[in-house]
């Protein structure tokens, strides 16, 4: 269902690739001594993470809700638990494929991981990195999704991820943000899932501690306040 879904496609796979390869090939911002694609190839890789963990999900889960689709499924035998590990699946698997998609198409844009000699522990670094923010945006996505009409929840899910998007270092560097609006960027898992991949993948340097403790702190609080306020109905 979610491949079936034309607008799911655009935005999971569609417009990562378009802005990977069009930020790689159009030099509109200074990444100053690091490389364009070392910048932007992990930086679109955690753009692609937010399209499905928050904002597929969440519009997704959304209308299912208000369609009274997911009242139904909860009375069938497969179950409230067995719906959400579905949910919880296809984000992985869809996050597997922007991987298999995304990594090759940087390295054919001339995108190299850092630090030859450990690149092994810098993708076990990396694939933590965007697990823990998947349950982040997975627990932003419903809880919208679990509180607001299914209109409404279109609309905040569209721009928030057009906020994330540009607060979230992802195709702007941080630096480039005034100083307040860094404070705040560096506050949300947009920003600390870029700088950690921006680590592991782009300079090859450790992952900053406010990455590791900010993701885990959205974590576990953004899928707690969906579980205490998501309403199936």
């Amino acid at each position: 269902m979610t491949l079936r879904r034309g607008e799911t496609l655009l935005l999971v796979l569609g417009i990562p690739v378009v802005f990977l390869i069009f930020f790689t090939s159009v030099h509109v911002i200074s990444t100053g001594d690091l490389s364009a694609t070392a910048f932007v190839v992990p930086g679109i890789l955690a753009l692609a993470v937010m399209s499905t963990a928050m904002v597929s999900l969440g519009i997704a889960t959304g209308f299912e809700r208000g369609y009274g689709v997911l009242k139904r499924l909860g009375t069938t035998p497969l179950g409230r638990p067995r719906l959400l590990g579905a949910k919880i699946t296809t984000i992985v698997a869809v996050e597997l494929l922007q991987v298999v998609i995304l990594i090759p198409l940087g390295a054919a844009l001339g995108w190299r991981p850092p630090g030859h000699s450990t690149a092994g522990p810098d993708v076990g670094l990396s694939v933590v990195l965007i697990l823990l923010a998947t349950a982040a945006f997975a627990g932003i996505g419903l809880s919208l999704a679990g509180l607001l009409k299914a209109e409404v929840n279109l609309a905040v899910s569209n721009g928030l991820y057009l906020v994330f998007l540009l607060l979230g270092g992802m195709v702007v560097p941080l630096a480039k943000l005034p100083q307040g609006l860094q404070d705040l960027a560096k506050a949300l898992p947009p920003a600390a899932l870029s700088q950690g991949l921006h680590a592991t993948l782009g300079t090859g340097t450790p992952v900053p501690v406010a990455s590791w403790v900010v993701l885990g702190l959205w974590a576990v609080a953004a899928p707690a306040v969906a579980a205490l306020t998501f309403k199936w109905e």
